[in-house]
């Protein structure tokens, strides 16, 4: 929103597409009565967090003094992390150059309807999983398709692993990024989200949206290629359901970040 001349905001116009997503939000406040139930898919940053190799590690430090009768209680603290560090959004630039920094995300494209895709059985045999147009259509034979705005998640499980470093990234040697192995999205499951819906990004609960083995990443360079935005070691995506719900994925605001820690709250049909 920008001021006019006269010192006034302008009107802030929202998108058609952002129309739809703003009502549905609205809706879930709309009956003071009605039983609305809110999962948050966001893993708390301490010294569990999990950042990808060779990246640092989270670090706070807190301060605190007072809170006795001739002193007030004050506390503040300081933190240190990486842009890609626990729960965290891909911004477009991250693998795309030229692509918007994680501030110029449209506010729109942050929120939208969930599609989660359950790849858990397959990944039982096959701890490289990499999700296929035949997963996609599965879901969509309801008969539904993936709806316009949606925020498309990979339910693999793997969250299961999120405080044991070295099954998180299957591997006794996780400071290797040659090492790794976790499933993911695929080439072709990538190129079909942007080409033929109009979805506004994806996610996952593991530390990449390309499959551990990976080395050229083909799965963010497509998807941020697009100007779209990845969301990567999800939380509780388990308790969230395959279609129905609206996510709202809201980053900290860095300007040209190449990604940033993210609130990720799901409200639940």
């Amino acid at each position: 929103m920008a001021p006019n001349q006269q010192g006034n905001p302008t009107t802030m116009r929202v998108p058609v597409a952002g129309w739809w997503v703003l009502v549905m939000v609205l809706s879930s406040w709309s009956d003071a009565g009605a039983a609305q139930r809110f999962v948050d898919m966001t893993y708390p940053f301490d010294e569990t967090t999990q950042v990808w190799p060779a990246n640092p590690p989270f670090h706070r430090e807190s301060t605190a003094r007072g809170g006795m009768p001739t002193e007030k209680w004050y506390a503040t603290g300081q933190v240190a992390l990486s842009e890609h560090a626990g729960t965290h959004m891909d911004a477009p630039v991250h693998f795309a150059e030229g692509q918007a920094g994680i501030d110029g995300i449209p506010v729109d494209r942050l929120v939208g309807p969930a599609v989660v895709i359950d790849v858990r059985a397959a990944v039982k045999d096959d701890r490289d999983y990499r999700v296929s147009l035949s997963d996609i259509h599965r879901w969509e034979s309801a008969p539904k398709t993936i709806p316009a705005g949606a925020i498309v998640m990979l339910l693999t499980g793997w969250g299961a692993y999120w405080t044991d470093r070295q099954r998180y990234f299957g591997s006794a040697t996780p400071e290797l990024p040659t090492t790794l192995h976790f499933p993911g999205f695929s080439q072709e499951v990538a190129e079909f989200l942007v080409s033929e819906r109009r979805i506004s990004g994806i996610g996952i609960d593991t530390a990449s949206i390309d499959y551990g083995p990976s080395q050229d990443f083909v799965v963010h360079r497509i998807v941020n290629g697009a100007g779209l935005y990845g969301l990567e070691n999800v939380a509780r995506l388990d308790e969230v359901p395959a279609s129905g719900a609206t996510v709202m994925a809201l980053p900290m605001k860095i300007a040209g970040g190449t990604g940033a820690p993210v609130r990720i709250i799901a409200i639940l049909p």
